[in-house]
């Protein structure tokens, strides 16, 4: 499993001209599954991403987390974080997990991380073309894959 999380301003998902979810400040997470994942890398994502310290504190520094700060979050499918670029120029998706493996797995991401923080999560829609609007507040972007924990 593998986010994209960026610390927003602001952002907002469209889905046929109309606004399907919109945070303040808080954060953006793109979120890509694969075949492979399962519960576990729910489980240690959601604590990772609650818990990074990425949010100023009175000096500016980034000492804060979600948790700390009560942020927002918005969660966004996205297979293309999976995109394998190694042949060629077309990228290749076969490393993304097809919509009956994926679906199960963002909506229990997305389950698990508002038991987490104790609040709404706003979404995007698993499967639809969207329109991703955010201000990258910092800017703060950061790659997090469940299966290269570091």
């Amino acid at each position: 499993m593998r986010v994209f999380v960026q610390r927003v301003s602001e952002a907002s998902v469209v889905v046929e001209n109309e606004i399907h979810s919109e945070i303040g400040s808080g954060i953006l997470i793109l979120l890509g599954i694969e075949n492979e994942d399962n519960q576990e890398d729910i489980d240690w994502l959601c604590a990772k991403i609650t818990k990074l310290r990425i949010f100023p504190d009175a000096e500016g520094i980034m000492n804060l987390s979600l948790m700390d700060t009560n942020g927002e979050v918005l969660v966004v499918s996205q297979f293309t974080l999976h995109a394998s670029t190694k042949k060629g120029n077309r990228p290749s998706y076969i490393n993304a997990a097809r919509p009956e493996v994926a679906l199960p797995l963002y909506e229990e991401f997305i389950s698990r991380l508002t038991q987490v923080l104790g609040k709404r999560i706003g979404t995007g829609e698993f499967g639809a073309d969207m329109k991703v609007s955010l201000i990258n507040d910092g800017p703060v972007s950061i790659w997090i894959d469940s299966k290269s924990k570091e």
